[in-house]
């Protein structure tokens, strides 16, 4: 009988010649007693070959001795006699393994960093920002900081550089740089006046070129010609791009509310960290056994994927640090809430102005507790830029 060719590579098979009067008997024999051969041929008079599973070959020697033919084995095949014949070149095996191993280990280190776009200057900030992050030549991808956390940073630090990307291919870190570009040359201004863009009391003007048409204190709606474009005498009269500085006193209302108690969560600066190596989504921890010290607490966790040259392996390492955190009552007097509100809607405000603008003055119009919050309505007056350009078109 013949068994599948997959379950007898697995168990080992071998390929053996049975020779003498009684060949036939012999085989009957096996059939018999249910032994496995299989690719009987007859090779000569009184001599056949065939296959005979490995585990069967205790069990056909009393048959041989019964049916009095002579065995021998001629070809041996399957894996129990592949690994034998590689115990029996452990030398070739186990540098075999420490190749692949070898191979492995370096396929997850850094060995070259690369940067494009950048001029000298900036690749040498870069240079120093990536070497206090840790990142180097020969260390393991996976004790250095994502790539995303890496892009953040030095983005954030580089501030010449208006981008950093940055990508991991293989062995190599990559930073493509984008710099912050100069202020290009100022084109010729075309022929304008300069109008209020809001409403506003004037509170001083500056005029570089042009003819002021407004004094302080002047009240000006939106769109009122502020600094003109026309210069000269009637009949004299040259067109000219308006500049200056406006500035007008602007008032602003601001509502705000401020809870008398209010919960929220911070972190206290205990942790715990767990290391893991994940293989086929199978993990196993390596680090940071059992729970807790604390109860509540939240998870920041990084996971760097293993490489065997270009191809991304299924085994990675995982990092989770367990961060402590509670929940706070914050508790204001009246006072402190209205204090709190005061700060809180300035510093709205300011985010919603332009950067030479400044808060003149403030003034609680009204103040309110209504179901345990404070609630006020804040007068801002305000002193701001208030210059908007208006192209001149032929024929005004």
């Amino acid at each position: 009988m013949m068994k599948n060719t997959w379950t007898n590579s697995i168990v080992g098979f071998t390929r053996i010649k049975v020779a003498g009067k009684y060949t036939e008997l012999f085989l009957n024999r096996c059939i018999h007693e249910n032994i496995s051969i299989w690719d009987i041929r007859r090779v000569g008079n009184e001599t056949i070959v065939c296959y005979l599973a490995l585990n069967d070959v205790k069990r056909i020697r009393p048959l041989v001795k019964e049916t009095k033919v002579k065995l021998f084995f001629i070809e041996k095949k399957g894996i129990p006699f592949l690994i034998k014949k590689m115990v029996s070149r452990s030398g070739f095996a186990v540098g075999l393994v420490s190749f692949i191993a070898i191979l492995f280990i370096l396929s997850n280190m850094v060995w070259n960093i690369a940067i494009d776009g950048a001029s000298p200057k900036i690749e040498h900030q870069l240079t120093q920002v990536i070497n206090d992050m840790g990142i180097k030549r020969a260390k393991f991808q996976f004790l250095i900081p994502s790539v995303e956390d890496i892009q953040l940073n030095v983005t954030e630090k580089i501030e010449e550089a208006t981008w950093i990307g940055v990508t991991l291919k293989g062995t190599t870190i990559h930073f493509n740089v984008v710099e912050k570009a100069f202020p290009e040359k100022q084109e010729p201004v075309s022929p304008r006046h300069l109008v209020a863009k809001k409403k506003a009391i004037v509170y001083d003007i500056f005029v570089e070129k042009g003819q002021g048409k407004v004094s302080p204190n002047d009240f000006v709606e939106k769109d009122d010609l502020l600094i003109s474009g026309f210069i000269g005498k009637e009949g004299k009269m040259e067109i000219a791009p308006a500049k200056g500085k406006v500035f007008g006193e602007i008032w602003y209302k601001s509502n705000v509310t401020v809870p008398l108690v209010s919960e929220f969560i911070t972190l206290t600066g205990e942790k715990k960290v767990k290391q893991s190596i994940s293989v086929f989504n199978v993990t196993i921890p390596v680090w940071g056994f059992g729970k807790p010290d604390f109860d509540k607490y939240e998870i920041n966790e990084s996971v760097n994927s293993f490489r065997f040259f270009s191809w991304q392996l299924p085994i990675e390492y995982r990092r989770k640090t367990l961060l402590e955190k509670e929940t706070l009552i914050r508790e204001y007097t009246e006072a402190e809430a209205k204090q709190a509100a005061i700060i809180m809607a300035r510093e709205e405000l300011t985010k919603k102005l332009a950067e030479n603008t400044v808060i003149k003055a403030e003034k609680v119009l009204h103040e309110t507790i209504e179901n345990g919050k404070v609630i006020l309505m804040i007068h801002y007056q305000v002193i701001e830029d208030i210059v908007k350009i208006q192209p001149i078109i032929q024929g005004d």
